[in-house]
């Protein structure tokens, strides 16, 4: 599990394409200090599990799944990655908590910048919209942010960055049409879910009605 507060912008030092596999390499630094094998690490909020350490550089293993569902296939060397260790009962939890299992990918439709304020808008898959809500926590990346807008009409939703994230994640290194890995909030879909559940069964409705006076 993941606090959504990024650690480090870092890069990509190596790229392997095997069968149905890809092995990444990431510079981690001083992040890999008392890291141990079988870790887990989020590399733009994909929770990875070490496979091996060396003078710095952590190694992971990309499955087809994980390929197919993020934009980690995307990857080269050089590019810049967020990172983030997972946290230990009793750490701070300065965002909200990310399981790292991506829920889909969104691509940057439209980048405003005034001075100090930079807002960013996402194009998602439609079916995604319903958990996506005003004020609401999404992992952009790996990143919590808050969402500023939602355009459902355009299946559309915006976050305003602060100059900190700008400069310490790859959101703030973004280029229009770009795909970022999008993790909803997981107790919003937990609810969503269930209403929908209910709403959708006519004796879970009649019930639920009933239970609040309004049947």
């Amino acid at each position: 599990m993941f606090t959504g507060i990024v650690q480090d912008l870092v890069s990509i030092v190596s790229v392997e394409n095997e069968s149905n596999l890809i092995r990444i390499a990431v510079d981690l630094g001083e992040l890999t200090e008392n890291l141990e094998l079988g870790a887990s690490v989020a590399v733009n909020g994909t929770c990875l599990t070490v496979t091996a350490v060396d003078q710095g550089a952590a190694y992971f293993d990309v499955i087809k799944e994980t390929a197919v569902t993020t934009n980690l296939a995307d990857l080269n060397v050089g590019q810049s990655v967020n990172v983030e260790r997972s946290f230990k009962v009793g750490d701070e939890v300065g965002g909200h908590i990310i399981s790292g299992h991506v829920t889909a990918t969104a691509a940057l439709a439209d980048l405003k910048i005034d001075d100090h304020d930079r807002v960013l808008s996402f194009k998602i898959d439609p079916k995604w919209m319903n958990y996506i809500l005003h004020k609401g926590y999404v992992g952009l990346d790996g990143a919590s942010l808050t969402v500023s807008s939602v355009d459902r009409a355009e299946s559309l939703f915006s976050v305003s960055l602060i100059p900190e994230t700008i400069e310490r994640t790859t959101l703030g290194h973004l280029e229009l049409g770009d795909k970022i890995n999008v993790e909803v909030d997981s107790q919003t879909l937990a609810i969503v879910e269930t209403v929908e559940r209910v709403l959708a069964d006519p004796v879970m409705r009649e019930q639920f009605l009933s239970s609040q006076g309004l049947s």
